[in-house]
C-alpha cells in the first residue's frame, strides 16, 4: 500500500511539473494575456477539469513555484542561532543566497530566469495573484515571532516589513539584470541596498522582538 501511494503521489508531481513546464513554455512564448488554459490543457494533452485539479487559477501555474519559498522566511527566523536577531537572521540568509546568485534574490542573470521574472512583473494579474503568497509567508512568519512572545500586533508589523523588503530588494536586483547588467556587476550595489535595508529595519525593530532563545 505504501509503495502504492508513494508511486501515485510521484506522477501527481510529475504531472504538476509538467503542466508548469508546457504552461512557461507557452506564456513566455505568446505572452501571458494571450494563452488561455485551454490552450495550456491541449499543449499537455489533459483536460481542462484535470489542469484545475492540479493549479486553482491561470496564475498559479506560473507562481505556484513560489509555494516553496513561502516559508523560508519564517524558517530562517525560527531555526536562527541562539542570541542573533530575525532582522540579522534575515539579512543574513539574504546576502548568501546573494553570494549564490539564487534567483529568488533577482540578482540572477541566467536568460530563463530574467525572461520569467520579466513575465512576472510585466503581467498585472501575476502581481496582483502574487499578493496570496506574499499574505501566506507573513503569516507563517508572524506566527514564528508570535511564539517567541512578541506581541501580535508588532509580530504581524514586523513579519510586513521583513517579506516586504526581500522583495523589494528582489525586485530592483531584477532591474538591474533587465538593464543589462551582469549579475557579478550588480553584486556590489546589490549588498549595499541589502545592507542598507535591514539596518533600517534593525533600527525599528530589534528592539521591538526577541532575541532567538537558546536551543536545548
Amino acid at each position: 500500500m505504501e509503495n502504492t501511494t508513494g508511486l501515485r503521489e510521484n506522477k501527481k508531481l510529475r504531472t504538476r511539473r509538467q503542466l508548469a513546464a508546457t504552461a512557461l513554455e507557452l506564456f513566455l512564448e505568446r505572452g501571458f494575456d494571450a494563452v488561455s488554459v485551454a490552450d495550456v490543457a491541449a499543449a499537455a494533452e489533459v483536460s481542462k477539469p484535470t489542469l484545475f485539479r492540479y493549479f486553482p487559477s491561470k496564475e498559479d501555474l506560473v507562481l505556484d513555484r513560489f509555494a516553496d519559498h513561502q516559508d523560508e522566511a519564517a524558517r530562517i527566523v525560527r531555526e536562527r542561532p541562539a542570541g542573533q536577531t530575525p532582522v540579522g537572521a534575515v539579512r543574513a540568509h539574504f546576502l548568501a543566497a546573494l553570494a549564490e546568485r539564487d534567483p529568488i534574490t533577482g540578482l540572477c542573470d541566467h536568460p530563463g530566469v530574467v525572461a520569467f521574472q520579466r513575465l512576472l512583473y510585466s503581467t498585472a494579474s501575476l502581481e496582483s495573484r502574487m499578493a496570496h503568497y506574499t499574505d501566506r509567508e507573513v503569516e507563517l512568519l508572524a506566527a514564528v515571532l508570535e511564539a517567541e512572545s512578541a506581541p501580535p500586533l508588532i509580530a504581524r508589523l514586523a513579519a510586513v516589513h521583513l517579506v516586504a523588503v526581500r522583495h523589494e530588494l528582489g525586485r530592483e536586483n531584477y532591474r538591474r539584470m533587465e538593464a543589462g547588467q551582469s549579475a557579478d556587476e550588480a553584486q556590489p550595489a546589490a549588498v549595499a541596498d541589502a545592507d542598507q535595508a535591514f539596518a533600517m529595519l534593525a533600527d525599528g525593530l530589534d528592539e521591538a522582538l526577541p532575541m532567538a532563545p537558546a536551543r536545548p
